[in-house]
């Protein structure tokens, strides 16, 4: 707990970079996607899959899956612990091996901002790289439930790109409620800080690389 909040202290919520500030994200050449996937019925064996791809036009530039053995226990709140050391060296090594591909900004499908502190905060702060959180589902937290109160919010959207914040009974925005209607999903995605990024550059830029429902380089 002591060293989460260590590490909590460093998160930074605000712009830090130029290509953040243009309407157009010029300047963006490269956006990443990282994510710790389990095989079935085994909560310890699980792919860690980097992958870069060019931006705007989305194209894979470097992919890098690696099987891993998770061996950390399991504890609610901190799960980070567990899983960003695999992400951690994925990055590492792309650095290593190919430095001139290293994203500008990644997207991880785990819980950012949005869980207190998830994966998306504690690799970008371990990285020092602006990292964006995007979740398929409700992260119950602060108060927040998947109620009748917020299936009436995901059901007003009514246009592709239309949001909602997500508060909590902190008064604490957490993250963005972001609807489209890629490939004619109306399924909602989770949009949270993870690091350097503000939340309206986070909602944008997902929206910017989602040829489907979920971006492109999660869906890589």
């Amino acid at each position: 707990a002591r060293e989460q909040a260590q590490l909590r202290a460093g998160v930074v919520e605000e712009d830090t970079e130029e290509w953040q500030k243009d309407s157009h994200f010029t300047g963006l050449e490269r956006v990443g996607g990282v994510d710790l996937s389990y095989i079935k019925g085994d909560d310890t064996s699980a792919c860690a899959s980097l992958v870069v791809l060019s931006y705007p036009a989305l194209e894979v530039l470097y992919e890098d899956c690696r099987m891993v053995a998770v061996s950390a226990q399991y504890v609610a709140g901190f799960l980070a612990f567990r899983e960003v050391p695999f992400l951690v060296e994925a990055v590492r090594r792309l650095q290593q091996e190919e430095p001139k591909l290293t994203p500008q900004v990644w997207l991880i499908s785990f819980d950012s901002l949005l869980a207190g502190f998830g994966v998306a905060c504690h690799l970008g702060v371990l990285t020092d790289l602006p990292c964006i959180g995007v979740a398929k589902n409700l992260l119950q937290v602060d108060g927040l439930v998947r109620d009748e109160l917020h299936r009436e919010q995901i059901r007003s959207l009514q246009r592709e790109g239309d949001t909602f914040p997500l508060t909590g009974t902190s008064g604490r925005v957490l993250g963005m409620v972001s609807c489209g209607d890629y490939n004619n999903s109306s399924k909602p995605l989770y949009i949270s800080v993870g690091h350097r990024v503000c939340l309206e550059t986070a909602v944008r830029l997902v929206k910017s690389c989602c040829r489907y429902r979920i971006p492109e380089p999660i869906r890589q």
